[in-house]
């Protein structure tokens, strides 16, 4: 579980985030909404301790790691899907994967595991293919397979169906939803795709202007109006 109570971020005089509070079940795919510049973005950001927050706490397992730096958030269990991929593209996947192992030992981190190479095959066929020569779509299972080898208790995945084919976009969803059906990891997802985001939510929270102005379960999204809320 993860938990987040009452985090208030300033970009200089903007107050970005409001008092967000939001918690994040194991075996649940929680779905962060809003529209572009809400602060969903910063919000991860602060998760994972790239941004440092100015006030609240962030809570996981009951342990405050408000104040922990990314490589040891990352240590105690989050692991992170940046928008955009950030994947090293002159690294072959392999070794992109293998960075995701960082946290544990020399001898474990030397092999990619095959459960990944299982979720992803295309990742297998192109092992010793260099990031940068693969598709965007091919890219994002990338990004997310380097994410799971670190073998998180939180995924954390920023709009990951950002410019990618709708193929790959139904294949980057069964996962996301059989991760969380397995019942031992806690997914956050933030996406703009509507259709996506509520297809895969067990709950939900929506932003505005820094602010929750709306959560609830995935199930009640369509009768709440929800995607009113988030149409740009």
């Amino acid at each position: 579980m993860l938990e987040v109570n009452a985090i208030n971020q300033y970009y200089g005089g903007s107050h970005i985030l409001r008092d967000v509070t939001l918690a994040a079940p194991v075996g649940e795919c929680s779905v962060v909404l809003g529209r572009n510049g809400v602060g969903k973005t910063t919000l991860l950001k602060c998760l994972m301790g790239i941004l440092p927050i100015k006030s609240g706490e962030i809570l996981l397992n009951g342990k405050d790691i408000s104040k922990m730096t990314p490589e040891q958030r990352v240590r105690a269990g989050l692991a992170y899907v940046p928008q955009g991929r950030d994947i090293f593209s002159t690294l072959t996947v392999e070794e992109n994967i293998l960075i995701g192992m960082a946290k544990f030992s020399q001898r474990k981190a030397s092999k990619v595991p095959k459960h990944l190479y299982d979720i992803f095959p295309v990742l297998d066929e192109m092992k010793h293919r260099r990031g940068g020569d693969l598709s965007g779509g091919q890219q994002q299972q990338l990004a997310i397979a380097r994410a799971l080898a670190s073998e998180p208790q939180v995924l954390v995945l920023d709009e990951p169906t950002e410019g990618i084919q709708p193929s790959i976009i139904k294949d980057i969803g069964r996962v996301i939803r059989s991760l969380a059906d397995k019942g031992d990891m806690a997914i956050i997802l933030v996406e703009q795709f509507y259709e996506f985001a509520e297809e895969l939510a067990d709950n939900y929270t929506v932003l505005s202007r820094g602010q929750v102005v709306a959560h609830g379960s995935g199930c009640d999204m369509a009768k709440n109006n929800i995607q009113e809320l988030v149409a740009i």
